[in-house]
């Protein structure tokens, strides 16, 4: 089957059958394309799933598109997407037409009722599988900590945060460097 092909109709299984937006969809992405086909490594799709978080737009797209691009360039990250976004495109389209009429049945209700808990679950899992691959240890665990209680407590906007922590990362990388130089510099 056309690389294409195979890869709009993975991507479309992943949106089609994913609930709780593209956070949901991380570990159904890395099991099939990372663990199962490798197509791409473990470290690359780290780091494409942090650049997805960093730019602006959704990240189940997002991730899709920098994939894409990443193994077959402008057509892998096209077809990715288009099968990222289709499923969903669909489904909200017919939701849109005919939930007037279905809002108010208890079976429609229970169904949204019972998708919350799992949704909170899919969102979870990889959040701490993240946190497992950036190091998170018992030394470094008060910057999310910290992140979540500004944003959540104090309403600060996660884009401050985010402004924040890389600036704190820079400053912390520059002393570590100048540690480093003068402990160089007493050896000799």
């Amino acid at each position: 089957m056309n690389f294409y092909i195979k890869s709009f109709l993975i991507f479309s299984r992943i949106g089609l059958f994913t609930i709780g937006g593209g956070y949901a969809m991380v570990p159904l992405i890395e099991a099939d394309l990372v663990d199962k086909r490798k197509w791409i490594s473990k470290e690359d799709f780290l780091d494409l799933m942090a650049l997805a978080q960093t730019v602006p737009g959704i990240f189940a797209v997002n991730i899709a598109i920098f994939i894409g691009y990443k193994i077959r360039g402008f057509w892998g990250a096209f077809w990715m997407a288009l099968g990222t976004v289709l499923p969903s495109f669909v489904i909200m389209l017919l939701i849109a037409l005919f939930f007037r009429q279905l809002q108010h049945l208890d079976t429609v209700e229970r169904i949204f009722k019972g998708i919350r808990p799992a949704v909170v679950a899919l969102i979870a899992a990889p959040t701490f599988k993240m946190a497992k691959s950036a190091r998170i240890s018992r030394y470094n665990i008060w910057i999310p900590v910290v992140s979540a209680l500004f944003i959540w407590l104090l309403g600060f906007s996660p884009i401050y945060v985010i402004i924040l922590s890389g600036l704190g990362g820079y400053l912390y990388g520059v002393y570590e460097k100048k540690q480093k130089a003068k402990k160089g510099e007493e050896k000799q």
